[in-house]
């Protein structure tokens, strides 16, 4: 318990340095901290990360940081692509989720080595806000992750933001997303009789909103691009990581 208590603080500090790699860090610890099945960890993590999201997005609200349009237009239509991801989800084997959750944590590392900031000036299309918006809810809602590893790259590259943009609509677009998915995945679990371990998850959120607040310490303190960058390195260890156990069966 206590490897999954710290692994909620990196998770924290992870999301509220990129408002990215929550879900991406929380399912392994779900998995194999916590030994938590595969699907009821697909949709634990979607209410430990929104929960932590929204925890972290409150003070960046108030400070008036969120870009309310984006959030609007990218977030509402990434809510509707994660139903539908996580209905799709629901019809095939926790194996191959966690294989596509693997390969995208691959791309999400490359995404975060690469990235750059994009020129702010420019006014993004409607059409391609809600269009990204649901591709992305679809592969979050499917995998079970709150996708911010394509929300923030997508919001400054296609929606033209700042980093510091990007980040907090990131952490309310996951909110809304993990919100959605995890109503889906928890009618089926209802369905089958299947259970959250409540209280397990109450810590790990309690654990991770520590972490959040000390990631956006880190974040106006440390060099943006050598902590993207380290986070890079751990994404592909942790997806070789996963990969390899469903390669042996685990």
């Amino acid at each position: 318990m206590w490897l999954a208590f710290l692994g909620a603080i990196v998770i924290g500090i992870s999301l509220g340095l990129f408002g990215s790699g929550g879900s991406i860090l929380t399912l392994p610890v779900l998995l194999y901290g916590l030994q938590v099945p595969a699907k009821l960890a697909i949709a634990a993590s979607l209410l430990v990360v929104g929960a932590i999201s929204v925890i972290n997005a409150t003070p960046r609200a108030l400070n008036k940081t969120i870009p309310w349009r984006h959030v609007g237009l990218f977030g509402g239509s990434s809510m509707l692509g994660s139903y539908l991801g996580a209905w799709m989800g629901s019809l095939v084997s926790s194996q191959w989720q966690l294989i596509v959750f693997a390969l995208l944590m691959f791309s999400a590392a490359f995404s975060m080595w690469k990235r750059q900031r994009a020129d702010s000036g420019r006014r993004p299309a409607t059409l391609l806000l809600l269009t990204s918006g649901f591709c992305v809810g679809v592969v979050t809602g499917f995998v079970g992750v709150g996708g911010g590893f394509l929300i923030v790259p997508a919001l400054v590259t296609l929606g033209t933001l700042s980093l510091v943009q990007a980040v907090s609509a990131s952490l309310v677009i996951i909110t809304l997303q993990a919100s959605v998915g995890f109503v889906q995945y928890w009618i089926q679990l209802d369905l089958t009789w299947q259970r959250l371990p409540l209280t397990a998850l109450a810590v790990l959120i309690v654990a991770g909103a520590l972490g959040s607040f000390v990631g956006q310490r880190l974040a106006q303190r440390l060099p943006a691009a050598t902590l993207r960058r380290i986070f890079a390195v751990f994404l592909w260890g942790m997806a070789a990581f996963v990969i390899w156990q469903q390669l042996r069966g685990g």
